[in-house]
């Protein structure tokens, strides 16, 4: 009986020369818990912010840390009490615990039952191992918080990245006109999710002056999933009364806007989560993958994920 798993820790704040692939020893799925064997990790910024320090005052943390927040898997063991899921079903979830510590990025991870939902069965492991944290802040943002209606106008900052593409096909799903900033190079992939207008900020810096061009009194919504200049531009594409949602980072507080301001961290919530993955099996969602690396490519993917340019999700495999 094996009872090591490898998996990817920090033992310090740091950069990528901070992650190791090590054995450690297989939790065990304590009350109310399952054990899931991890067939595929998704990849977020989050993950790397964690790995320099950034939300160290935010969220408590142990180390060794094993970094990770979303994952896709089979349940291989129950815990007392825990009977919601039978051994061999295959499940997804956003792994967000109140401190960081066991994370995604092990061939093992055991669970609260009530993180997990059924995964989206007309998707591969990789494929649902990308949607609960992207797919879970862009529901939050756009439908809880925005409360985004049809007629209105949708601005998604960053359209193309995980959280973008959602954000995007959630804005057609509520009936809204969207509007997309993204590098060019994206235009093809974020018409096939459904967007009308694609403002390319490698053309035009200044969105803002495009944006106004294409609705004169600004974005019922603008949705910024990038944060520092996007997010300072972002601010004169709301009309007024309208709303700025930040995925990324907090406004200044000492000024009174002509719109509203909210920051979202994304929280678990299994309801929302197996709404996702109807809206998946009803083929109305769809997802993309940039590129999937082992376990021991892990910096690699990091890098990639560091220089915020991707296309959809980057995945890690066991």
């Amino acid at each position: 009986m094996n009872h090591k798993m490898r998996a990817i820790t920090i033992d310090n704040f740091g950069g990528r020369e901070q992650l190791k692939l090590i054995d450690l020893p297989k939790p065990e799925a304590g009350d109310g818990e399952v054990l899931i064997q991890v067939k595929a990790a998704g990849v977020n910024p989050v993950d790397w912010k964690i790995r320099e320090g950034w939300l160290k005052e935010f969220i408590p943390h142990h180390f060794p840390l094993i970094l990770g927040w979303e994952m896709a898997g089979v349940v291989v063991e129950q815990g007392y009490s825990a009977r919601r899921f039978q051994v061999g079903d295959e499940v997804y979830a956003y792994c967000r615990r109140p401190v960081v510590y066991r994370g995604t990025y092990a061939e093992y991870v055991s669970l609260p039952e009530s993180y997990l939902s059924y995964r989206p069965q007309c998707l591969s492991f990789e494929e649902s191992a990308g949607v609960p944290l992207a797919a879970l802040t862009a529901y939050q943002a756009i439908y809880s918080t925005a409360h985004l209606q049809a007629g209105q106008i949708l601005l998604v900052l960053g359209a193309s990245g995980g959280v973008g593409s959602f954000a995007v096909q959630y804005g057609k799903l509520a009936g809204a006109q969207v509007i997309g900033v993204a590098s060019g190079r994206h235009r093809a992939y974020l018409k096939q999710l459904g967007i009308e207008q694609v403002i390319d900020y490698t053309e035009t810096p200044d969105f803002q002056a495009e944006l106004r061009k294409l609705a004169p009194h600004g974005a019922d919504v603008v949705f910024d999933c990038v944060g520092k200049d996007a997010l300072y531009k972002g601010q004169a594409c709301v009309k007024a009364g309208g709303k700025l949602i930040s995925i990324v980072e907090q406004l200044a507080e000492e000024q009174d806007y002509p719109f509203s301001f909210h920051y979202v961290f994304v929280e678990p919530n299994v309801l929302q989560l197996d709404h996702i993955c109807q809206l998946f099996e009803n083929g109305i969602l769809q997802i993309h993958i940039d590129a999937v690396y082992p376990f021991a490519d892990v910096a690699k993917a990091h890098e990639i994920s560091e220089l915020l340019h991707t296309r959809g999700k980057i995945i890690l495999k066991p």
